[in-house]
């Protein structure tokens, strides 16, 4: 799966989810349930944002489960967001491994370059 297929699976799966009453084509990992508390966000602003992400670092498979990505997205307050996104294709779902506030220590004012 390249990068603009992981793109669009993932924003798919979120506009999908977003019409199912039961949200059963996003799937919440624990570690991205206790990033979501720290940063005090809720999940319905992140799966709202993953509408619309972009696929800023593709992850190699080898010894992954999952075919999985980093992606950038926005809240709708305007606040940007990275999150680790595993795509499970035979199950027609996303699996969110974790979601952060990207720091600016780390990444560029675009919030898709890495620092040197």
């Amino acid at each position: 799966m390249t990068s603009d297929e992981k793109q669009e699976f993932i924003r798919l799966q979120a506009r999908r989810n977003k019409l199912s009453r039961a949200g059963e084509k996003i799937l919440w990992g624990r570690h991205g349930i206790t990033e979501l508390v720290n940063e005090e966000w809720n999940r319905a602003w992140v799966e709202e944002g993953l509408q619309h992400c972009w696929v800023i670092e593709d992850y190699p498979s080898l010894h992954r489960p999952l075919p999985d990505c980093l992606v950038l997205g926005w809240l709708t307050s305007g606040e940007p967001f990275h999150a680790v996104i595993g795509m499970d294709e035979s199950s027609d779902r996303l699996f969110v491994i974790t979601v952060y506030k990207p720091s600016a220590e780390e990444w560029e004012d675009d919030w898709r370059t890495r620092r040197e």
